[in-house]
């Protein structure tokens, strides 16, 4: 997953600058990850992406910038890695912050190794203990993978447990050659973005601009757990959500699944029916129409198929037809269907994810 962007945010006022650009709060020790978004000032999701606090060093490296102050690393998605360049700077000359941004995206490349087998496997190649206790969920540490240094954090954009390597340029074949040849053992092979799509989507993680967009809050997307709206630590986007939270929020981000049963009679114009194929497998993309007790809610943002709970699922924002807030007693309470090309199916609505809905995954518990 070299395409990554990858910065360090570093600088007499990095700390404040993480504060403010950060809906969660990043203020902990070095070695620690945190998931955070960046908003704007309405409120809205500029980027989700992850923060990793650094300790100063005198040594510069590509893995390990020589810094005064505070430093962080960031890590956020390859295809709008410039997009949050963009913010970043944006937000850090709007506010005179003392600090500086490295795009560091060219020096570093990333490997991802997930699954139930990838403690087993990274164990063989890198110098340090994997268990819980020694290295917890959402941290990171400098450790050697076949003798080469690397950034390994325990991360999972696919709700299993596993890594992430953050491996200098000149190491990243010999350190991927290293783990496929300690993995033949265990079954690892290469996988796509298909699968990475497919799995995050079973397991609720939010896509930015699919599920997340800059007119997404992250109450809406079911995300406030990233907002530190308990602490008084002010940060872009705050009075916009304390707003938003106050008022009742008019629309909320949820899960769906597909249910055996086929054509379903919410449609007015239905232009075809469910014979002829597995209503649970029936393709869908984005963009289909949420219906809900014989009225059109809203529509998906994407979808995809789940292949552990063997049904098609999207995500999609819902709306009450008359304007009121969306609470979940109104989520739940309704009577779901999605409409693809003019064919309705049933659907049911999910507040959490429907596979591993306790993240035990994460945890190594399988």
């Amino acid at each position: 997953m070299s395409y990554f962007g990858k910065f360090y945010l570093l600088g007499p006022d990095a700390g404040k600058a993480a504060d403010w650009l950060f809906s969660a709060d990043v203020s902990r020790p070095p070695g620690s990850t945190v998931y955070t978004c960046m908003l704007n000032h309405r409120g809205g999701t500029e980027s989700d992406l992850t923060v990793s606090r650094l300790a100063p060093g005198p040594q510069a490296s590509p893995l390990a910038p020589a810094f005064e102050g505070d430093g962080y690393y960031l890590a956020v998605g390859g295809a709008v890695a410039q997009h949050n360049w963009s913010h970043i700077t944006t937000v850090l000359q709007d506010q005179k912050f003392r600090c500086r941004l490295v795009d560091s995206s060219e020096d570093l490349g990333m490997i991802s190794i997930q699954g139930p087998a990838s403690r087993a496997v990274l164990q063989e190649v890198l110098d340090t203990d994997l268990g819980n206790e020694a290295f917890p969920f959402s941290t990171h540490k400098l450790v050697r993978a076949a003798g080469h240094l690397v950034r390994a954090m325990r991360l999972s954009f696919v709700g299993e447990l596993g890594w992430e390597l953050h491996v200098p340029r000149a190491s990243c074949v010999p350190v991927y050659r290293a783990l496929m040849a300690a993995g033949a053992r265990h079954g690892l092979i290469n996988a796509g973005y298909r699968a990475i799509d497919s799995l995050s989507i079973e397991k609720g993680y939010r896509h930015w601009h699919a599920d997340l967009r800059p007119d997404d809050s992250p109450l809406e997307a079911g995300l406030a757990f990233t907002c530190k709206l308990k602490s008084p630590v002010p940060f872009l986007g705050r009075e916009a959500l304390e707003q938003q939270r106050a008022a009742g929020l008019r629309r909320r981000l949820v899960c769906f699944t597909v249910e055996e049963g086929g054509l379903h009679g919410t449609c007015p114009h239905p232009a075809g029916s469910a014979q002829g194929f597995h209503v649970r497998k029936v393709p869908m993309f984005g963009l289909e129409a949420i219906w809900r007790d014989g009225q059109v809610v809203g529509h998906t943002r994407r979808a995809g198929f789940g292949f552990a709970v063997d049904k098609t699922i999207a995500y999609g924002y819902v709306r009450d037809p008359h304007g009121g807030p969306v609470s979940l007693d109104f989520v739940k309470s309704g009577d779901y269907a999605l409409e693809r090309m003019g064919v309705t199916y049933a659907a049911r609505a999910h507040l959490k994810s429907p596979f591993d809905p306790d993240n035990k995954r994460v945890k190594g518990l399988y």
